[in-house]
This record gives structure tokens, C-alpha cells and sequence, in this order.
């Protein structure tokens, strides 16, 4: 049986969910992984059984491995991706894959030329539960779909220094939560949005601590889209309709779906999965894509993750919000 041999890059959090998940893909392997510090690699691919590279470089450089997995910090992600298509390997970036569109417009067409798989490690829109979803919304069970509320935030306290606060690491609620409100309603309307008007508060470090975002998606459709660090609230998504309305708790890591129609009885759809399958789906969906030489999913096209992206970068304009050049530049370098 043909298999795909991984590796990663970046050993923290989001990639020990990628090698727990990846053992449970039949034709993926996991064989290496590397850090910017070869102790953190070593300590990291132990517990796997793989192997430790000393730096990116001799990962990206090694014969035996087919795709990446790019789990560093955001501000890496557009120059990390860039080099690994250029040593021809297929790319699978943790979300957002890069800090603005015109960085992804860049890689979309290095990866064209040199003929790599290239996506955006969206593991949401892969989970059974969202694709009952679509299917729900396809049989148009709730009739027309007039608005979509969904909210991320991540209660607790972070230093000014954390990446998720500081602007050298690309930090703020958007790229990293705000994704998945954004997401979820592209996931619904599937279209650019007309119009665009939010609110934010911003950290001390300047970074957007919390928003909230009303999109006009014509039509008389419209998203209140929130994402916020540093504060509780329920993470779910609630999809509106003339005949009824579909609640997902839970949304981003969605396990099941309620589906309510006006004056019947509502329902329940389970999506079970344990916390060592959570990127499962998504890795064995990329993976069959490689496999059967795709250069891009049929799911997340790198064109949806562009109108993602750009709604991002409206954000973000609105809101004064632009990092250092170094993060924001386009720019390949030869």
C-alpha cells in the first residue's frame, strides 16, 4: 500500500495533535520532525519514534520525505512554506497559512510552478459534522439561510510577550481565532462578501484583543462574526433560516449538530471523535490528494482561502492593524 511520509515543522502544541493524529491515517506515516532548536526536536520526536532534525533545512533537504507540516508561529509560515516548495515538498500549513493575501497569492503560484500539493491546515471544515452540515444546507432543510452568528474566544490571562499578544509574532484574536467565525459563514454562503463593518478593541501591545464583525454577504444575507482573547464565552455557531436554524457547539473542533426546524421536534446529529484523532481527517484528506498527484483539495481550494484571507485583510485595514514589513512582505526570496 502506498504511503506518504511526513514531517513536521515546529515541535510545539498544534504539532504534538498532528503526530497523534497522523497515527491513526493508514497511509500516512509520520518519520521526522525539526525545531529551531535540535534539543526541542530530539525532545519532541522521542515519544514517536522518529527522527529529530537538527534545523528546517536538513528536513526539507531529506529524500525521504514527501509533505510538511508547517506548525511554527505565523510570522514564519509565508517563508517556511516558500522553502519547502522549493525542495519540492507538498505543504500542509497550520492555519492561517499566511498573514495576508498578497503572501498567498505568492505561494499559490510557486506551487503551481513547481507542481506541489499546497493547503491550509483548516482542520474544521474536514470533521463529519461540518460535512453534514453542508449536506443539510444543500436539502435546504431550513429554507433560505439569512444570517450566521458564530463566536471564538479563548478565556484566560496571556503575558505581552506571548505570541498570541505580541505583533513580532503576528499575534491578535483574528489570525488565530477569528479564522474559524470568518470560516464557518464561508462555509454557509460560499461567496466574497459585499460589504464589511467591525469593531475592535485592541491590547496593549496593539494587537486586536477582541472584535466583532457584521458581513454582508448580499442578498439580504448577512455574518456577526466575533473572535476575542482573554475573555470566556460559548464557542458556537448558529446558521439561520426561514424555516428553522442549525446550532453547532463547539464549532471549531464541531462533534455535533442540532438541527431545529419551527414546530417539530429537533435533532441530533453525533460526530464523536477522541483528542488523538483531531487533525485525522484532514490529514488522511491531504494525503489521498497527494497520493493521487493533486496539487490542491477539492474542499479547501487555495481560492477559498484566499476570500478567507481577504475579509482578514479588510480587518485588519479597518482596524489600522498592519505588522512590520518582514512580516508582511510578499517578497520570495531566490
Amino acid at each position: 500500500m502506498a504511503k506518504v511520509n511526513w514531517g513536521i515543522i515546529g515541535c510545539g502544541n498544534i504539532a504534538h495533535i498532528f503526530a497523534k493524529s497522523i497515527a491513526h491515517c493508514s497511509d500516512a506515516q509520520l518519520i521526522g520532525a525539526a525545531s529551531t532548536s535540535k534539543q526541542r526536536a530530539r525532545e519532541f520526536s522521542t515519544p514517536y519514534n522518529i527522527k529529530g532534525y537538527e534545523s528546517y533545512q536538513a528536513l526539507m533537504q531529506c529524500p525521504n520525505i514527501d509533505a510538511i507540516y508547517i506548525a511554527n508561529t505565523h510570522e514564519q509560515h509565508f517563508k517556511t512554506i516558500a522553502q519547502c516548495l522549493t525542495h519540492n515538498k507538498h505543504v500542509l500549513s497550520e492555519k492561517p497559512i499566511t498573514v495576508n493575501a498578497q503572501q498567498l497569492e505568492s505561494l499559490t503560484e510557486l506551487a503551481k510552478q513547481k507542481n506541489c500539493f499546497l493547503m491550509e491546515g483548516v482542520w474544521m471544515r474536514f470533521l463529519p459534522a461540518i460535512v453534514k452540515l453542508q449536506q443539510l444546507l444543500s436539502e435546504d432543510i431550513i429554507g433560505n439561510v439569512h444570517s450566521v452568528n458564530a463566536n471564538f474566544s479563548l478565556p484566560g490571562s496571556f503575558a505581552s510577550t506571548h505570541r498570541l499578544m505580541n505583533p513580532t509574532t503576528a499575534g491578535g484574536a483574528l489570525l488565530d481565532l477569528g479564522i474559524y467565525p470568518i470560516s464557518i459563514a464561508d462555509v454557509v454562503f460560499n461567496k466574497a462578501p459585499e460589504q464589511i463593518k467591525s469593531f475592535v478593541h485592541k491590547s496593549i501591545t496593539g494587537v486586536d484583543e477582541r472584535s466583532t464583525a457584521i458581513v454582508d454577504y448580499g442578498n439580504g444575507q448577512f455574518a456577526s462574526l466575533a473572535s476575542a482573547l482573554q475573555q470566556s464565552g460559548p464557542t458556537e455557531a448558529c446558521i439561520n433560516g426561514e424555516l428553522g436554524f442549525i446550532r453547532i457547539p463547539e464549532f471549531v473542533g464541531a462533534q455535533s449538530i442540532e438541527l431545529h426546524i419551527y414546530g417539530q421536534d429537533s435533532q441530533h446529529f453525533e460526530y464523536g471523535f477522541s483528542d488523538d484523532e483531531n487533525f485525522k481527517f484532514e490529514i488522511a484528506h491531504v494525503t489521498q490528494c497527494i497520493l493521487q498527484k493533486q496539487t490542491q483539495s477539492s474542499v479547501l481550494p487555495l481560492s477559498t482561502c484566499l476570500r478567507v484571507m481577504n475579509i482578514m485583510d479588510t480587518l485588519r485595514a479597518q482596524w489600522q492593524l498592519k505588522y512590520n514589513y518582514a512580516i508582511e512582505s510578499a517578497e520570495l526570496t531566490k
